[in-house]
This record gives C-alpha cells, sequence and structure tokens, in this order.
C-alpha cells in the first residue's frame, strides 16, 4: 500500500532579486515519518518551509498540503516552530501558550489545560505564571517547542528545535518528537545537528544553492555511501584475512576494507573458521555529517 503524502511540491522555485533561492524542489513528506529537510546555510530551507507554510508565495511549481493548496484553514493542522523563536515576552507564559492555541482552533479550557500539561511534560509548571521575559534561553526554547504543538497538529515542521537545549533537555525533545510520531504525526525536521538526523529521521532531503542533492531513506543513502568494509570487535589479536586489501586498527576496533568481489558475509565466515572470538561485526557506513561535508563541499 502506498504511503500518504501529507507535503508534496513539484518544481518549487523561489527567487529574490535575481537569485534563485529555491531552484525546481520535489518532495513527497509521507504520512507518520519524521522528515529531515537538511542543508548548509543559505541552502534554501527556511524559504522552502516559508513557501510550505504559504507565509511566501513560490514564483513557480506546487505545494499540496493534506491534498489540497495551502490554506489558511489548513494552518490549524499545522504547528511551526521558526528558527526566529518569538513569543510575547511582556504576559504570563501559560497565558501565552493557551492565546496561541486558541488562535489555532481551540477553546479556551482546552487550550489551558493542554498548555498547563505540556508545561509540566517539559519541567516549566512552575514557570507557568512568569513572564515569558523572566524565563532563561533555555526555558524560552522549551516553551517555544510548546507553543508549536499546543494545539495538537497533524503536521510539526521544526526549525533547529534543539538549538539552546542542554543535553537532557535535546533527549526530553527527541522523546517528544518520537512519541507525536508514534502518535501518527508526521515531523518535517531541520537541524544542522546530523546525529540527531541519524536517530530520529526516516527519510531526508539535502539541498544545497536551492538544489536537492540527496533524497531518500536515511538508510539507503547511508549504504550507497558506504566504503567496501567492515567494522568489529574480537578478543585477542586479529589476524588479517586473506580477502581484506587493508587493515586499521581504532582502539579496541578494526576495520578492514574488503577486495573486490569479497564480501562481508565471505569474512565473518573466514574469521569464525580461524577462531577469532568476535564481539562486534558490522558493515561499515559512515555517519551522516561526512556525507553531507563530502556532498555539499563537492558542489563548491
Amino acid at each position: 500500500m502506498e504511503p500518504e503524502i501529507i507535503i508534496q511540491t513539484r518544481d518549487l522555485t523561489k527567487e529574490f532579486d535575481g537569485l534563485v533561492a529555491v531552484n525546481r524542489l520535489d518532495m513527497d513528506v509521507h504520512r507518520g515519518e519524521i522528515f529531515g529537510l537538511l542543508g548548509p546555510n543559505g541552502a534554501g530551507k527556511t524559504t522552502t518551509i516559508r513557501m510550505l507554510l504559504d507565509i511566501i508565495k513560490p514564483d513557480d511549481g506546487t505545494i499540496r498540503i493534506f491534498g489540497g493548496s495551502p490554506s489558511e484553514r489548513m494552518k490549524e493542522r499545522i504547528g511551526y516552530l521558526p528558527e526566529e523563536r518569538g513569543l510575547y515576552r511582556n504576559i504570563k507564559l501559560l497565558d501565552c501558550l493557551a492565546y496561541l492555541g486558541m488562535l489555532k482552533g481551540m477553546d479556551d479550557r482546552s487550550a489551558s489545560e493542554r498548555a498547563m500539561a505540556l508545561l509540566e511534560r517539559v519541567g516549566l509548571a512552575d514557570q507557568a505564571r512568569s513572564k515569558v521575559k523572566e524565563l532563561s534561553k533555555g526555558m524560552q526554547q522549551k516553551a517555544q517547542f510548546v507553543a508549536a504543538i499546543v494545539h495538537d497538529p497533524e503536521l510539526v515542521i521544526l526549525d533547529e528545535p534543539f538549538l539552546g537545549l542542554d543535553p537532557i533537555n535535546v533527549e526530553l525533545v527527541k522523546e517528544m518528537i518520537l512519541e507525536m510520531q508514534e502518535g501518527g504525526k508526521t515531523v518535517v525536521l531541520s537541524t544542522h545537528q546530523m546525529n540527531l538526523v541519524e536517530e530520529l529521521c526516516n527519510r531526508i532531503l539535502l539541498i544545497n544553492r536551492g538544489k536537492a542533492v540527496l533524497y531518500g531513506p536515511l538508510a539507503e543513502i547511508k549504504a550507497h555511501y558506504a566504503q567496501h568494509s567492515v567494522i568489529l570487535e574480537c578478543g585477542g589479536e586479529l589476524p588479517e584475512p586473506a580477502g581484506a586489501v587493508r587493515l586499521e586498527r581504532r582502539g579496541h576496533k578494526y576495520q578492514l576494507f574488503l577486495a573486490e568481489g569479497v564480501s562481508s558475509r565471505d569474512i565473518l565466515r573466514e574469521l569464525l573458521d580461524k577462531g577469532v572470538d568476535l564481539r562486534r561485526f558490522e558493515v561499515a557506513t559512515p555517519p551522516l555529517e561526512e556525507i553531507f561535508i563530502t556532498v555539499v563541499g563537492g558542489e563548491r
């Protein structure tokens, strides 16, 4: 069964004063996935997001959200955390969040109850009556995240949601993003923290200079860029297998680079036949950060 498409763009294009910010961009985002929208600074990510949200209009191409064209009514089903943060600083936190929920179609009581429950979840319940401007930077960041999801949206677009958070709160926001996915929500995640993309995202789109340069399931992209090698740990010294052309030791780990025509399965069989005490064995794939640097660096 084909996945339901929540966001679809075709030939999406936007120019500013003759500079092409987004260049004929095609992408599909499926219901229930965490989709990574990635790229270096100035690649066109924020412009793309603003077009999806109908904040700015494309010069060319089409956008479909929930199967239809972007509209004001549709925005009630979307939560957005912008990179440029901004809550009403001079009112109490709970009142601010409840008001934002009501702007998205919630009634007063439901908005207040939902906002308070989320403040408890992120550890800000004791700050509910504090003015936004009295909160620390990290607290304001968590409050902004709550503001994006207070109306329980079907689609959540998060632009740098981990910015300014300590490791404990990074884990908290990760957990909440995964819970949204488990609840059937769709999440678009834009961040420069590639380790978090690897932990969270099902598929990604990497754009550079407004163009798509990588697109698809993260596992497939990593496999495509994998070197023909394996990583292993073992008890005692490792005899170099006949099927390896090079062996590198990195602390307690070894990386074996395989000869042409030799599979990881062949190496595993050879090591077991030699009685090697294997404690870890996996096909080596490069981290996403390394792929990002390779692809974007090669385009400059």
